[in-house]
């Protein structure tokens, strides 16, 4: 390969332009060598390279004994804080396990819940410093303050120590090599070492409620303590994985939502979209670009031969920008069904703190969408990091806003992300009607008879059918009855099979679990509306119609359906005035015209539109000619058909027994459970996150019994050899399961 055309993920060019660097590289010479560091390295640009050594520890080592190397073994070039090994960054199976524990143990899921409230409370003082002052640096004023505070309080630092640690670690990322910067960053390193020993010397003697005392107070599988050298290790890497990673990610949504002020709006208008959109945004943004492993035995990757003791550079961000796994991976899609990014790695290594990552980025997003919405990016002052070979980011965001008012005492107030996840329960099928061809209206009720989580015109909620199918039906009946929901449902003939499977079971007294209320296409305030509806995308419109009648709003309904008889709700909606409907058979009158009722329209008339995806289609390009794209929302459910097919399928669920060996306790897993909600009842702790069997994050040991692998996760070696599962979406095919856990 000629020199100018040199890997170098250390170099300019990928600093400049990370996307295309790699997919040049991908398209040329997917799996490479390059002499740029150290003794030379091989490098991966696709998904699938990069997958196969993430999850074979024994062949693609993560310590420094494979390569002979004195400085840390998971970054090319080794990294320059040598003198402490990493645990469990720098270990191999089984050596990782006992580490892994304590971060799972303090990371999972219902751990980082509890600290939602926290995150709110620091996330909106944070703000009240500068949202008076209607200018900041959002690194230096929001992302890396509110990690740090977040990261540095759970754990147990006192306040004083907040500033002085969460700033250094993020200039490690961004300063230059041997530079005063990087100096005084590694003396911060340094010091927050040192606070670490101290906090642990005093949490031995003196308990306290936070992380830290946790972690102290745990013993290994053997009952012995584990050492103050061991805890340093394992509390740094919570604190240095906290803190710039978020900062890192956070800062490059806001730039991204400062040039892409559109797709603002949305989240604006739809908050339940940065929830579904967070691992979007990782994997485009993903703040951790590279890592590395070494070779431990003569292999191939992708086609090249490599030899034992060669280092070998992990790219996730190039990973998470394979075309042949994202389409159009360059371009932020809210509605993509991105789970099976790498932003956090796969397998032993993958990062324990990704629920708190997620939960300090969305509320940090929420504020600055909530408080300082028109926030504008001065670009001629951005400043990136040096380097994008193992990090990237933003070390300064200059921007201006409207000033604000401070929360101050009343923070409480102001909602966390917690609060804006929708929740999952059952229902009860309380009365299913016939309301037009083949469309039944179904309502329902909590099956113990509690209040019903509240909801606005445009919401949906997800419906778990018993094939394991996933669908999602926008509410039509009216948000202040609290007792039941309606919803209504087209068998599609030509669909899918989740219609005609809800026809079939929807009876009165059946019981369904759902999920939501969410809501992605909400009602906006404006003088005039123009609601457009086609076929069974009248649900939602239904619901707008009623509520913007009921508050005396101008509207114009279009509704077009195939014959009379096949419209949904048509004798209510002929109740409104003659003016203010046009109800189009097309049988009769052909297709509507919708050109005709936008240019008709106010200006600055809100244009919702739902139905067959043609129909959406055809109106974006009309309110594109006619100028008012910016008035159009619409409502597409895209039910991933890929999605569908990792959810496990009842109809073949048969049930078995798990035992857990470290507790002995025996578990009945029945036919319409999953593995991993009865499993998590038992342990709350446990670790997972997709919940798809993508991330490999709920993988378990299995020491007896034959499972019933559902992932995506295992290769057919380890699914024939049935070491471990992936317990959030596999089975058992033996009445028995006996598990590490």
């Amino acid at each position: 390969m000629p020199a100018d055309e040199m890997f170098d993920h250390h170099s300019p060019e990928c600093r400049d332009d990370i996307v295309g660097y790699y997919a040049a590289f991908r398209e040329k010479c997917p799996v490479g060598r390059s002499t740029a560091h150290e003794s030379g390295y091989v490098y991966l640009a696709r998904y699938a390279d990069v997958f196969q050594v993430a999850r074979n520890d024994a062949l693609f080592s993560s310590t420094r004994a494979a390569g002979n190397l004195s400085g840390t073994a998971i970054v090319i070039p080794s990294g320059p804080f040598g003198e402490h090994l990493q645990y469990p960054l720098e270990m191999d199976p089984p050596d990782t396990l006992e580490y892994r524990r304590l971060l799972d143990l303090i990371l999972s899921p219902a751990a980082v819940d509890e600290l939602r409230p926290m995150i709110a409370r620091h996330a909106t003082r944070i703000v009240d410093g500068f949202i008076e002052k209607g200018s900041a640096d959002l690194v230096r004023e929001l992302t890396n303050p509110l990690p740090s505070a977040v990261t540095l309080d759970w754990l147990g630092f006192p306040e004083e120590d907040w500033v002085r640690i969460g700033r250094p670690i993020h200039d490690v990322f961004t300063s230059e090599p041997g530079s005063e910067r990087a100096a005084k960053a590694i003396e911060g390193v340094i010091y927050m070492e040192q606070r670490i020993a101290e906090l642990i010397t005093e949490r031995r003697a003196n308990p306290q409620d936070d992380a830290i005392s946790v972690l102290v107070a745990q013993r290994k599988a053997d009952g012995s303590e584990f050492t103050d050298a061991e805890l340093l290790s394992v509390i740094g890497i919570a604190v240095s994985g906290g803190v710039d990673t978020t900062t890192s990610l956070t800062g490059s949504v806001l730039v991204h939502l400062d040039e892409h002020r559109d797709m603002r709006q949305q989240l604006i208008d739809a908050p339940d979209l940065l929830i579904d959109g967070t691992d979007e945004f990782l994997r485009r943004y993903g703040p951790v670009t590279a890592m590395a492993r070494t070779v431990t035995a003569d292999t191939e990757l992708g086609g090249c031969p490599v030899k034992a003791g060669e280092r070998i550079l992990v790219p996730w961000f190039a990973a998470n920008h394979d075309p042949a796994v994202f389409t159009n991976p360059d371009q932020v899609q809210l509605d993509r069904d991105a789970s099976r990014h790498l932003a956090f790695g796969t397998g032993t290594h993958r990062c324990p703190g990704a629920h708190l990552a997620r939960a300090m980025f969305q509320e940090m997003i929420y504020q600055i969408l909530t408080r300082i919405p028109d926030y504008r990016v001065n670009r001629d002052g951005l400043v990136g990091y040096p380097s994008r070979g193992n990090h990237m980011g933003w070390d300064v965001i200059p921007a201006e806003f409207t000033p604000g008012t401070r929360v101050g005492a009343a923070a409480a107030t102001v909602s966390s992300a917690a609060p804006r996840q929708a929740g999952t329960f059952d229902v009860v099928l309380e009365a299913v009607e016939s309301v037009a061809d083949r469309v039944v209206r179904v309502t329902m009720r909590s099956v113990d008879g509690a209040e019903l989580p509240a909801w606005q015109p445009g919401a949906h909620l997800e419906i778990r059918l018993p094939s394991g199918r996933l669908r999602q039906y926008s509410l039509c009946g009216t948000p202040a009855d609290r007792q039941t929901y309606e919803i209504a449902v087209l068998h599609e003939e030509a669909g899918r099979g989740g219609s005609a499977e809800f026809h079939e079971i929807a009876t009165p007294g059946r019981t369904l679990t759902v999920r939501g209320p969410r809501n992605h296409f909400p009602l906006v305030e404006a003088e005039d509306y123009l609601l457009l509806a086609g076929g069974i995308g009248i649900t939602p419109i239904l619901a707008m119609t009623r509520s913007l009648t009921h508050r005396g709003k101008n509207l114009k309904l279009v509704y077009g359906g195939r014959t009379h008889s096949s419209m949904a709700f048509r004798a209510e909606l002929e109740t409104l005035p003659e003016a203010q409907r046009a109800l189009v058979a097309q049988d009769q009158h052909g297709l509507p015209d919708f050109r005709a009722a936008i240019q008709g329209s106010a200006p600055g008339t809100a244009i919702y539109c739902c139905g067959p995806s043609a129909m959406i289609t055809a109106v974006q390009q009309l309110c594109d000619e006619l100028g008012v794209r910016d008035q159009l929302h619409v409502e597409r459910f895209a039910a991933s058909d890929e999605q569908e097919a990792r959810i496990a399928s009842t109809e073949d669920n048969t049930p078995f027994q798990v035992e857990l060996a470290k507790s002995g306790v025996v578990l009945d897993i029945p036919v319409d459970k999953r593995l991993i909600d009865v499993v998590r009842a038992a342990i709350p702790g446990i670790a997972y996150d997709c919940e798809k069997g993508f991330c490999g994050s709920c993988e378990t040991r299995v020491l007896s019994g034959t499972p019933d692998h559902r992932d995506e996760v295992l290769t057919e070696t380890e699914r024939e050899a049935s070491a471990t599962m992936m317990i959030c979406v596999s089975r058992a095919q033996s009445q028995r399961l006996v598990l590490d856990l």
